[in-house]
């Protein structure tokens, strides 16, 4: 048995959900919850105390809400070193979901919706089978381990070396940028480096439940500063705009004359996903061949490796970034493993390379 387990900190206005949570997580090995509160003020008299590794949160309570609790417990958690994973409780309605999305900027690892279902004992096997996984993956995330393929990787082209950049010419045509979980913030830290002056169109594809686009839109724009907006089929990709994948519809970009135009598809979801960036990745190789430039950012699971291959293959480039400032390792970790990657970089170092190789300066 681990020694030093999970410590879980439970912290909702709802005795009844509290309870719930304290009963999905009873007799799991590793994992003992050390609080049970109803407000983000006792949440941070006990975490002052005995600082938590992972915190369920709901976001809406009276009092300190969600956000506010969020990011107190956040600069504690850096104060004293420590890493804290924080999961993010929301109902199902409209402010639940823009609260969601304003919270995994914020640095929130994830999120999950409190069941509403008629019948209370499905209720509660979807809270405990959907908060053991969320669990499972933080706690995997946090320890370096091997991660196995169950299928042969293709072998791209050997790395092409980058061309010279020279300040004010770009010779690419879009920005293309994949990721999911730690997407939001990771993101909310990139993008206010190039966006607002990018010489091209940038196309994202961040994996989020499909009535969360809108609002992450309309949040993402405030914090980069640019112009963001959910992309429509037939719709010009212009300079300086961020086009987001809308929910449930995969993102593509098409070559027209001499212009670029994004589209929308509904054809099955591939790597589990709907949109997904191996899509989006995939339709820049065949639009811009070697003049896109791809990045992919943290993420679970493996979606937009193969199209980064794709994209290799067509001469294109492809950031990727790496492990150490990653939530999760999956998406650019695949990528890497396939050999699809020209450089792997921190977050702190990718702005600062894309604004380069956009011609925009260091």
């Amino acid at each position: 048995m681990n020694p030093f387990p999970l410590r879980v900190l439970i912290v909702d206005d709802s005795r009844i959900f509290r309870g719930n949570i304290e009963t999905a997580l009873a007799g799991q090995p590793g994992v003992r919850v050390v609080g049970s509160v109803w407000s983000g003020e006792k949440a941070l008299e006990l975490a002052r105390e005995q600082l938590p590794d992972f915190v369920t949160l709901d976001i809406q309570m009276p009092g300190l809400g969600g956000i506010a609790t969020l990011k107190a417990l956040r600069e504690l958690a850096v104060e004293r070193r420590h890493p804290l994973g924080v999961l993010l409780v929301s109902a199902h309605t409209r402010q639940g979901a823009a609260v969601t999305v304003e919270g995994l900027q914020e640095g929130a690892f994830d999120f999950l919706h409190k069941p509403d279902s008629p019948d209370p004992r499905a209720n509660e096997a979807t809270l405990r089978r959907q908060l053991l996984e969320k669990l499972e993956l933080w706690r995997t995330s946090r320890q370096p381990a091997a991660r196995r393929r169950t299928d042969p990787a293709p072998t791209p082209s050997p790395p092409v070396p980058a061309p010279p950049v020279q300040r004010g010419v770009c010779r690419y045509r879009a920005v293309l940028i994949g990721s999911s979980t730690g997407g939001p913030e990771a993101l909310s830290e990139l993008l206010p480096k190039f966006a607002r002056q990018a010489p091209v169109p940038i196309l994202l594809v961040q994996h989020l439940p499909a009535d969360f686009a809108s609002y992450f839109a309309q949040s993402l724009s405030r914090r980069v500063g640019a112009s963001v907006v959910e992309a429509y089929d037939g719709q010009p990709a212009v300079a300086g705009r961020i086009y987001v994948a809308p929910g449930g519809s995969h993102l593509v970009l098409r070559a027209s004359g001499t212009h670029l135009v994004c589209g929308l598809s509904d054809s099955p979801p591939e790597n589990g996903c709907r949109p997904a960036a191996d899509v989006l990745f995939r339709s820049a190789a065949a639009a811009c061949g070697d003049r896109a430039l791809a990045v992919v950012l943290t993420g679970m699971g493996q979606d937009g490796a193969r199209g980064a291959v794709a994209l290799r293959r067509a001469g294109a480039r492809v950031l990727v970034q790496d492990q150490e400032s990653s939530v999760v390792w999956g998406m650019p970790g695949t990528t890497v493993e396939m050999g699809a990657a020209d450089e792997v970089l921190s977050l702190a170092q990718l702005g600062d390379t894309v604004r380069r190789l956009l011609g925009m300066g260091d």
